[in-house]
């Protein structure tokens, strides 16, 4: 027991034994006892003179969600001392304007002077409307509140610390929200140096340290303390160098600046993380957020709650490596360096990598095995993945090949210059191929993917991070190791680095501040999730390989089978591989329709029937359930058409704009195919599984891009280069070239230097 101010009270609770907090933000969505802490400057207006009720609103709404999911939900508020400013403000101008215009006339009632209100009255007057409109808001979800007024003294005496344990657990147990504050209207002034003394004692001066006493005392699993700033900052929030602290650490404070505290409420971010600390060492998680920003206030409790990035999260476990944002600073840096090298230092480099691929190879073969029996031990993947998942010694041979590819064709690709103008005498302009910056690359079981991209990363100067299916941790594990050794030849081994921590992509697509590009390589979902979740960052690439073959009534019978097995059979899981075969109407029923059919039933390809299709038939497949689909197996679509312009038309409806395919003897029929089907790729009398980096040449790829800008199909080297423009002048000002100037511009095109004929 210890004292302060001459009471006695107990530095812990009595019942509660030392628990653990979570250790990552992704555990946060287990947390069933939760205290939510709204700041002063949460609910109140900017005004600070009643309640901003559109924001408390929904906080209620998100409080109620999860009360209703089965959560034991607590607040701690502020505003009553709003509220009653609000209230009395309201009665002092009322009472004045009659009594001035009895007594003095209208004239003089815009000379009123509101007095200076005292805090304990205005708490006073405004306790009862507060929690008023607090149980009419979660009157609209069917959920009761309950209100509870507290002071110091009722945590310093042991009586009444068990009557408020015993009643918060009744009401929890009830399924009622408990609404806590201090009771304003008469707690004392707060004493010289009566905050926090340590990680051992805690003083209920405000409800920064309300919140941390009970959360400590009921044993909540996590705290959300609300305020109008968005978490720790490593320096004053709003200066030019200021960072976000993803997690805080204790230990961390001498790296924290505090700045001012907030516009109203008693206590500052300094008495925050004071409050936070002492209940993370109770056992209490921790999440300082802004409960005020319009944009995410609206769901900013439940994110904390589903373990989004929001905020800062305490923890007490501190990760061995780097943090994904030092990761993607350490990327740029590296990107850079790798940039400024020579083309031949960068080529050294991918030849290297090439060369591991092939001399590691049991190593590499002995973690992808244990990564392919963890699979089909948890029988987590179906069979399309299993396969992406697997390497063997031919696809590390092809990955050798390819990569040296690259290495060939990447001697001038960063720095070339692709336009030069003469703007006027001595003024010239220059446009030159640059890095993109720094490029996220996500992809499930494809640990081939890794090599791939770290090649063309490094022949393109970027930087990389890479986030990989936790399925082929293993496989990427060694993978990274070796592509950073072939770095560390030329000095950029932090240029490409994997994310190792337990980051949730959503959370990486936030990262606009560090991230130039996003590449999701993997499912159509994958995709879709990731075009939504990246706000403010590019994403290249695919949803879905929606894929075409039209066989015209000019078809070879030689080759329509040899294609479409190839473009279906060959590599079913591929993004590039057939999903719809459209067939001319007049073919039906020809000796090629049967053909057709015969060598799909012997590849043991599942065949659905399109509406038209099985208009024809008597006894038909199943009907496809959407013409939209991507099976990525060995099942395909059938679908009738009655001429090259409905094929094309089909495909504009039902199609990914990926790869699509004609196969005629007709040039003309051919030609119109190719000039107005409006996909990515486009071929005639040839297999859909061209449709890939290696085979165009370009060594590898990043991934298949339907964009309409930047870069389309299959992307390599030149995809992930963007330009900069240089002028050179000689003392040159725009005022020189105006009607009167002495200078006239010329926009003389200039030959370009030579290109490297290697």
């Amino acid at each position: 027991i210890r004292c302060w101010s001459n009471i006695p009270f107990i530095t812990m609770p009595l019942s509660r034994a030392h628990g653990k907090s979570f250790a990552h933000r992704s555990e946060l969505k287990h947390a069933k006892r939760i205290v939510v802490k709204l700041g002063s400057a949460v609910v109140t207006r900017g005004d600070e003179c009643g309640l901003a009720l559109g924001r408390l609103a929904s906080i209620v709404e998100q409080v109620s969600m999860l009360q209703n999911q089965g959560r034991e939900m607590m607040i701690v508020t502020s505003g009553a001392v709003a509220f009653g400013k609000q209230r009395l403000r309201h009665e002092i101008l009322l009472s004045q304007s009659v009594r001035q215009a009895l007594h003095s006339g209208q004239s003089q009632l815009k000379d009123m002077a509101i007095p200076v209100l005292e805090a304990r009255a205005c708490a006073a007057a405004g306790q009862s409307g507060l929690m008023a409109l607090y149980e009419a808001m979660f009157t609209q979800y069917s959920i009761c509140a309950a209100q509870i007024l507290v002071t110091n003294l009722d945590f310093h005496d042991e009586q009444k610390r068990r009557n408020l344990n015993g009643t918060l657990h009744e009401l929890l147990r009830m399924n009622i929200v408990p609404i806590i504050n201090t009771n304003d209207a008469v707690v004392p002034p707060p004493e010289p140096n009566s905050d926090l003394q340590g990680v051992n004692v805690i003083s209920v001066k405000d409800n920064d340290s309300l919140a941390a006493r009970l959360a400590v005392e009921m044993k909540t699993d996590l705290l959300i303390v609300l305020s109008d700033v968005e978490g720790l900052f490593d320096s004053p929030p709003g200066s030019d160098d200021a960072k976000l602290i993803d997690i805080f650490y204790p230990g961390d404070q001498q790296s924290v600046t505090f700045g001012t505290k907030s516009r109203v409420g008693m206590g500052g971010m300094e008495a925050k993380v004071k409050a936070a600390l002492w209940a993370l060492q109770g056992g209490t998680s921790v999440v300082i957020a802004n409960g005020t920003h319009p944009k995410i206030s609206g769901h900013v409790i439940t994110d904390i709650v589903e373990g989004k990035k929001v905020g800062t999260f305490f923890s007490e476990v501190k990760p061995a490596g780097p943090t994904v944002e030092q990761q993607a600073e350490m990327a740029r840096a590296g990107g850079r360096t790798l940039a400024a090298l020579q083309p031949e230092q960068r080529a050294e480099i991918i030849y290297r990598l090439a060369d591991l691929l092939t001399d590691q190879r049991e190593e590499i073969l002995l973690a992808n095995k244990k990564d392919l029996e963890e699979a089909e031990n948890k029988g987590r993947l179906a069979l399309p993945l299993l396969k992406r998942l697997s390497l063997s010694t031919s696809k590390l041979n092809s990955l050798a090949i390819g990569l040296r590819q690259i290495a060939a064709s990447s001697q001038d690709s960063v720095g070339r210059v692709i336009r030069r103008t003469r703007i006027a005498k001595d003024l010239d302009l220059e446009q030159v191929t640059v890095p993109i910056g720094v490029l996220l690359v996500i992809f499930e079981s494809r640990p081939d993917c890794l090599p791939q991209v770290s090649a063309l990363a490094i022949a393109s100067g970027n930087g990389l991070l890479l986030k990989g299916g936790k399925e082929a941790a293993h496989s990427n594990q060694i993978l990274h190791h070796l592509t950073q050794e072939a770095l560390s030849l030329n000095g950029v081994r932090d240029a490409v680095q994997l994310v190792n921590t337990r980051e949730e992509v959503e959370d990486l697509c936030r990262l606009d501040k560090l991230i130039d590009l996003i590449i999701p390589r993997g499912s159509s979902q994958l995709v879709r999730n990731i075009q939504k979740a990246a706000k403010g960052i590019p994403v290249m690439g695919h949803s879905e390989g929606i894929c075409h073959v039209y066989v015209d009534t000019d078809a070879s019978v030689e080759k329509v089978t040899r294609i479409i097995r190839d473009s279906k059979c060959e590599y079913p899981a591929a993004c590039n591989a057939l999903e719809t075969l459209l067939i001319h109407r007049d073919l039906l029923r020809t000796p090629l329709f049967d053909q057709i059919i015969d060598m799909l039933r012997v590849e043991q390809v599942k065949i659905h029937a399109g509406p038209k299709f099985a208009s024809y038939l008597t006894f038909s497949p199943s009907e496809v359930k959407s013409l939209r689909t991507e099976y990525g197996d060995l099942e395909c679509c059938i679908e009738v058409v009655d001429s090259v312009q409905e094929a094309v038309e089909h495909i504009h409806k039902y199609g990914s704009s990926h790869t699509d395919v004609i196969i005629t003897e007709n040039e003309k029929t051919a030609e119109f195919f190719l000039q107005h089907v409006d996909s990515a790729c486009v071929f005639w009398n040839a297999s859909t599984r061209f449709s890939d980096g290696y085979r165009f040449g370009l060594g590898a790829e990043v991934g298949i891009s339907t964009s309409r800008i930047h870069a389309r199909g299959p992307v390599g080297i030149e995809g992930l280069l963007t330009t900069k423009w240089l002028l050179r002048g000689n003392n040159h000002v725009v005022s020189d070239f105006s009607e009167h100037g002495s200078m006239k511009y010329l926009h003389e095109s200039l030959p370009l230097p030579q290109r490297n004929a290697n």
